[in-house]
C-alpha cells in the first residue's frame, strides 16, 4: 500500500468508496502473530503464536481472560488489544453487578464492534489496529466471534487471523465439519496442528504457543506450558504411529477392491438389463 491524498484522515472517502485508514488497520492485523479459534457444541479453544522480538526479551501476551465464561485472542497491536480487553472486563463486571448474571457473549461482541466503529467516524481518532477472536459460553451454547477494526463482527465455527494464517485456514476448512461434535481433546489437537501450519516448518514447542479453553463446566483458563508440551508430544507420537498404518492400508484396500470387482462382475452377468443403483 502507498500513501495517497485520501489516506490522511480516517473520515476521508476515496473516489472508489474506500477508507484507507481503516484498511491500514486491517493490514496491521495481518502483520501480527497468528491467532486461531475453534468451537464445538460444548467447548471453545483459542491458540496463538508467541514469538519474542529478541532472544533477550519475553514474548507479548496474546490471550486475555475477560470473565469466567469469555476470553479473547488478539492479532495486531498488542497495546490496543490490552485496552479493548480491559473495556470488555469492565462491561462484564457492570452487567454482572446490575443483573446478577453473566453477560451474553453476543451482546458483548456488539458493544465491542460499536466501540471500534466509532473510531472510523471521528477525525480525531484512529481505528484500533487489532483483531480479536472472542470465545465464550452462555445459555445459547459455545460461541466464537471475530471482531474487525472496521467495526464488523462475524461468528465462526473456526477461524484464524494474523500472519501466515492462510495455511491454518486451509487446514480448518478441510476439518470444520467435524468440529461441532469434537471432544475437548480433539479441539486442542486440531488447534495445535493449525498453529503448526503457521510456523512454516519450524518445530512446534510450548514456549512459542499458548492454548486456552472454555467449555461446559470449565471456566476460561490458559493451559500451562507443561500441559501444552505433553499434548504436543502425544500428538507427535500419534503422527509417527499413523505413518506405517497409512502405508499398509492402501494395499489392503486394493486387494479388497479386486475381490469386490470380481464378485460384482459375477453377480451382474445374469442380469444385464438391470439399471445400476444410483449413488
Amino acid at each position: 500500500m502507498f500513501r495517497n491524498q485520501y489516506d490522511t484522515d480516517v473520515t476521508t472517502w476515496s473516489p472508489a468508496g474506500r477508507l484507507f485508514q481503516v484498511e491500514y488497520a486491517m493490514e496491521a492485523v495481518k502483520q501480527g502473530s497468528a491467532a486461531i479459534g475453534l468451537r464445538s457444541k460444548t467447548h471453545v479453544v483459542l491458540a496463538c503464536v508467541n514469538k519474542a522480538n529478541s532472544e533477550l526479551s519475553s514474548h507479548q501476551k496474546k490471550i486475555f481472560k475477560v470473565d469466567d465464561h469469555i476470553g479473547v485472542a488478539i492479532a495486531g497491536l498488542t497495546a490496543d488489544g490490552r485496552v479493548l480487553s480491559r473495556y470488555m472486563r469492565s462491561e462484564c463486571i457492570n452487567y454482572s453487578y446490575t443483573y446478577e448474571s453473566p453477560l451474553p457473549v453476543g451482546r458483548l461482541v456488539v458493544q465491542l464492534a460499536d466501540k471500534a466503529q466509532v473510531c472510523t467516524q471521528r477525525s480525531w481518532k484512529r481505528p484500533y489496529g487489532v483483531g480479536l477472536l472472542v470465545a465464550g459460553l452462555d445459555e445459547s451454547g459455545a460461541h466464537l466471534y471475530y471482531n474487525c477494526p472496521s467495526g464488523n463482527y462475524f461468528e465462526y465455527q473456526a477461524f484464524a487471523i494474523g500472519s501466515r494464517s492462510q495455511a491454518a485456514k486451509t487446514y480448518l476448512e478441510r476439518r470444520f465439519e467435524n468440529f461441532s461434535g469434537s471432544s475437548r481433546e480433539d479441539l486442542i489437537k486440531d488447534a495445535l496442528i493449525a498453529t503448526r501450519e503457521t510456523l512454516q516448518g519450524e518445530k512446534l514447542r510450548s514456549s512459542i504457543c499458548t492454548i486456552a479453553v472454555v467449555g461446559v463446566g470449565e471456566p476460561f483458563h490458559i493451559l500451562d506450558q507443561e500441559t501444552v508440551q505433553k499434548l504436543i508430544n502425544t500428538f507427535e507420537i500419534v503422527r509417527e504411529e499413523e505413518g506405517p498404518a497409512a502405508e499398509t492400508q492402501p494395499a489392503a484396500e486394493t486387494g479388497a477392491a479386486t475381490d469386490q470387482d470380481s464378485a460384482d462382475q459375477g453377480a451382474a452377468a445374469p442380469d444385464q438389463d438391470v439399471a445400476p443403483m444410483d449413488i
